[in-house]
């Protein structure tokens, strides 16, 4: 009984604050309906020009597939390979296409004529994607069938493969930060000295303090699945009930993580700035933006012990793939594990002054 009047306190806290609430609601609806959108790594707009040095029709179909693509912002022609350069130079290129001189020649023949991209690489990603489309172009006239067959995501959406990303960002956010920031302010206000003297156990204490935001993590994590379905019309291709499961256990660690730099901290500038820390290494080195195997080994083995991996690869599993249980079932015990060990230190790390 004396849980369930401490959890009734908890939201009743969270009632009367006045942004509290704001938070905890309009934070996902703008997380999901805005960031699938700005975080995407498709690249688009890369703007190109052309040097045809050969003027054949068939360079000049060449020149009007790459002005036709929607990925490409066409430029326009340049009479030499130096004065398309000098665009990219002054930022007003990306990448120069320089037609050889025989190129039509080279294909009638049946040779492969020599086509030069040069791109821009400042941005690595911008000039390999780039390179890689107006390479597909360039091989294609050619008559080299080449036949690729997406998997899992047909038409290749970067929202599909952000979406269950941004589900874990949520659930980090608001059990990992706000029952340390809760504690750490009834520190700061003097009431938690109130409770340390009353015959209230550890325990209970601990689990009032975490069990609220809980549900509201799990409450939020439905809110994301119905958004999803709603605004983008992606639904989850496996068991529901995994995804729940995945974001309990990620949920427990993040809370526990929370609750531990708490009982460290002072003062909430402290715990924010603490657990920021945490968060931010957990989130980058976790697989959420880039794959994990392009890091150096020394910081691919932070994946072992790092749950927001675990839970990346078990999500987009379940959401993106349809895998049931047994597909999910390293990640889930992996989670179980690292969960519990900071469960544990969260208890064992608070002290009940009497």
């Amino acid at each position: 009984m004396t849980l369930k009047y401490l959890i009734q306190k908890e939201f009743l806290q969270i009632r009367r604050n006045s942004f509290m609430p704001k938070v905890i609601f309009i934070f996902p609806i703008v997380v999901m309906c805005v960031m699938p959108w700005v975080m995407n790594q498709e690249v688009k707009n890369i703007r190109v020009e052309v040097v045809d040095n050969d003027r054949s029709p068939l360079s000049q179909r060449l020149v009007h597939q790459i002005e036709a693509s929607r990925y490409f912002i066409f430029e326009g022609q340049q009479l030499s390979y130096e004065a398309a350069l000098s665009d990219i130079e002054h930022s007003r290129a990306d990448i120069v296409v320089v037609v050889p001189p025989n190129y039509s020649r080279d294909l009638e023949q049946g040779r492969r004529p020599q086509v030069l991209i040069a791109a821009n690489a400042v941005n690595g990603t911008k000039g390999s994607i780039g390179s890689g489309y107006l390479s597909q172009m360039v091989v294609a006239p050619q008559g080299e069938a080449i036949a690729v067959k997406q998997l899992y995501n047909s038409y290749q959406s970067y929202k599909v493969f952000m979406i269950p990303a941004l589900m874990g960002i949520l659930m980090m956010m608001l059990c990992g930060f706000l029952p340390a920031l809760n504690i750490v302010g009834e520190k700061e206000k003097g009431t938690i000295e109130q409770i340390n003297v009353t015959p209230v156990s550890k325990w209970a204490f601990i689990l009032a303090k975490l069990i609220p935001y809980w549900i509201i993590g799990l409450l939020v994590l439905t809110v994301c699945l119905i958004l999803s379905w709603l605004v983008y019309g992606i639904t989850c291709q496996g068991p529901l009930w995994l995804i729940y499961l995945l974001a309990i256990l990620l949920a427990l660690f993040f809370s526990s993580l929370g609750l531990v730099i708490s009982n460290y901290s002072e003062t909430m500038q402290q715990a924010m700035l603490v657990m920021w820390f945490f968060v931010v290494c957990l989130m980058l080195l976790s697989g959420l933006f880039t794959p994990t195997r392009s890091m150096p080994d020394w910081a691919y083995a932070t994946t072992y012990v790092n749950p927001m991996s675990y839970f990346i690869d078990g999500v987009r599993t379940v959401f993106v793939r349809g895998g049931g249980l047994l597909s999910i079932a390293h990640q889930v015990l992996s989670l179980v594990g690292i969960a519990s060990v900071m469960a544990i230190w969260a208890v064992l790390s608070y002290r009940k002054n009497s």
